[in-house]
């Protein structure tokens, strides 16, 4: 079996409440016009059947709940509801979903992760790699990363980023969407760093975290990460960073492979190389960004597979890509 565990959907009652706040479609909502198997399920069916023994752990895809402020909290409850039931109803497609959570309200969000979890039944939490513009490691945010930790379920990481976060300081906003090409794997590494020095590791160092995009630019930088970050704090000198250092319990890189990463990597095989390297087979998850792509909104899924059906690996370390992990994640039976 397939397994996809980074695929994204919008149940209808969702997206009629997206439509309605944003009924022009700005920016990071405008691609949900475009993707109609994000709503249509018998056209989303059709397109996994061309895919032997495929399903799907659903989410849903940005713009972040947060991003609607005080309607957040009701947003991500009618997500959570709608994605509930629609697991309920094709437990054979969507074995899980991920809830979604209002990050903008500290308690609610709390509230709504144990009642996605215990009582709809969510395998996990998604959150996005900043909460409007503030970092993940800030002690409102951290207390979900708790939560999640005790009652041991993944959170999924999902990059954001939006062209008003520009590429230079001169600049009123980036160009060419480059905060989309760039700015997302740089927004999952940097996310990543600020959860490995919070000391999160060190507290919880059985925390499930799955990272979109095969860990963002982290594998390829591994010299940097590794022998870089070894002698953290010699080229800063208003904050010390070498006392932080030295309270770790284990060398930054060591943490950073502490990860879990998807395999979303638009079709990219020297990518996917790299990260599984990075990451061992142990903590790659088989992940497509599905819908989006080409191909008929397929082809991430289809190069995806076709790049894992012909890696060197052995049929036991592709079985465990392809589903072994995440059902020891989530108790998957």
């Amino acid at each position: 079996m397939k397994i996809d565990v980074f695929s994204h959907i919008l149940p209808r009652s969702y997206y009629d409440m997206i439509m309605k706040l944003d009924p022009r479609g700005r920016d990071m909502t405008s691609q949900i016009r475009g993707v109609s198997a994000l709503v249509d399920i018998d056209e989303r069916f059709r397109a996994m059947d061309q895919f032997h023994e495929y399903t799907q752990i659903i989410s849903l895809v940005t713009p972040p709940i947060e991003s609607y402020g005080s309607l957040a909290t009701d947003m991500a409850r009618l997500a959570n509801d709608g994605m509930a039931e629609l697991v309920s109803r094709f437990p054979e497609r969507f074995p899980g979903f991920v809830a979604s959570l209002p990050m903008n309200d500290p308690d609610g969000l709390l509230i709504e992760a144990r009642r996605a979890v215990n009582e709809l039944g969510a395998v996990g939490v998604q959150v996005f790699t900043n909460v409007s513009g503030h970092a993940l490691d800030r002690p409102e945010t951290m207390a979900l990363f708790d939560m999640m930790a005790e009652l041991d379920r993944p959170i999924w990481l999902h990059p954001v980023r939006g062209a008003d976060f520009s590429d230079y300081q001169k600049e009123p906003k980036s160009r060419y969407e480059v905060w989309w090409a760039f700015g997302w794997p740089y927004e999952t590494s940097v996310a990543m760093a600020h959860l490995v020095f919070s000391g999160l590791f060190d507290r919880h160092p059985g925390i499930k975290i799955i990272t979109h995009h095969m860990g963002g630019i982290v594998p390829y930088l591994e010299g940097k990460v590794g022998a870089g970050f070894d002698y953290l704090g010699t080229r800063t000198t208003d904050e010390d960073y070498k006392s932080l250092l030295k309270k770790l319990q284990k060398r930054p890189i060591d943490y950073f492979r502490m990860f879990y990463a998807d395999t979303a990597l638009f079709g990219a095989r020297a990518a996917t190389l790299c990260g599984l390297d990075f990451f061992g087979v142990s903590h790659t998850l088989f992940g497509t960004d599905a819908p989006f792509g080409p191909e008929g909104k397929w082809g991430y899924t289809k190069w995806t597979i076709d790049i894992l059906d012909n890696l060197d690996i052995t049929p036991k370390e592709r079985e465990e890509i392809y589903e072994g992990n995440i059902k020891r994640l989530i108790g998957l039976p």
